[in-house]
């Protein structure tokens, strides 16, 4: 290629023209684009990786490891402040959680809170909150516990339902559901005793000929031979 005498490259040479457009670096060429997508691409996931692990390493070694916004401050109702709380009724996180997150002020509050308390096993602790209750208010609490426990007992849960029932039956002694699943429970875990007991006074309670009924008599029955070990789970009547 040619220049003239002060070293521009000459317009009438279009060999030389090419020569330097094949020179020019190829950033901006078409082909080149997929290739910058992809590494912005990479550099922001590199980026986010490393903040997830960041969070995940702060949550690890705090001592409070749930986020503080999981729970809203002041949840819209009592049920909702429940549905929030229940991933948590457990007795590693119920009681951090609830301090950050207190439930209503009121009887119904106060029977979910002692409930999630019931649900993580923490029967003592469920138990200081329905005291500092009285008359409807107590009642009203105890109800709550003994619904949130129900679908436990159903299930079969007995380790957990017994306990539940037991304290419901403590507070609302003719509580005849509450008696015929603690019946059930207390039996199904070899406490014969406690079993009969419960047993006996939910057929003082309730008074229909249904399969309520019939397995209460059939476990009395069976309670009443010594050493007898547990039968399999009789089937919950229908509703």
């Amino acid at each position: 290629m040619s220049q003239d005498g002060g070293g521009e490259y000459s317009h009438g040479d279009a060999s030389g023209a090419a020569s330097v457009f094949r020179m020019m670096p190829l950033s901006n060429s078409p082909a080149r684009w997929p290739y910058h997508v992809a590494g912005w691409i990479y550099a922001v996931l590199c980026v986010a990786l490393v903040g997830v692990h960041q969070r995940a390493a702060s949550l690890i070694m705090s001592d409070h490891p749930i986020p503080a916004y999981v729970l809203s401050p002041a949840a819209a109702s009592e049920v909702a402040w429940f549905r929030q709380m229940k991933p948590y009724c457990n007795t590693v996180e119920v009681e951090s959680v609830a301090r950050r997150a207190a439930p209503p002020a009121t009887p119904a509050g106060s029977g979910y809170h002692a409930a999630c308390f019931a649900l993580a096993g923490r029967i003592d602790d469920a138990r200081r909150i329905i005291d500092k209750l009285s008359g409807d208010a107590r009642l009203q609490a105890v109800s709550i516990v003994f619904d949130v426990g129900h679908p436990v007992a159903d299930a079969g849960d007995d380790r957990s339902a017994g306990p539940i029932m037991e304290l419901v039956v403590d507070y609302w002694p003719n509580h005849y559901m509450a008696l015929y699943h603690a019946g059930i429970a207390e039996y199904m875990l070899g406490q014969r005793d406690l079993a009969r007991h419960s047993l006996q006074e939910f057929l003082k309670h309730y008074h229909e000929a249904d399969g309520w009924t019939s397995n209460a008599r059939t476990v009395l029955s069976r309670l009443s031979e010594a050493e007898a070990p547990p039968i399999r789970r009789l089937p919950e009547p229908q509703d």
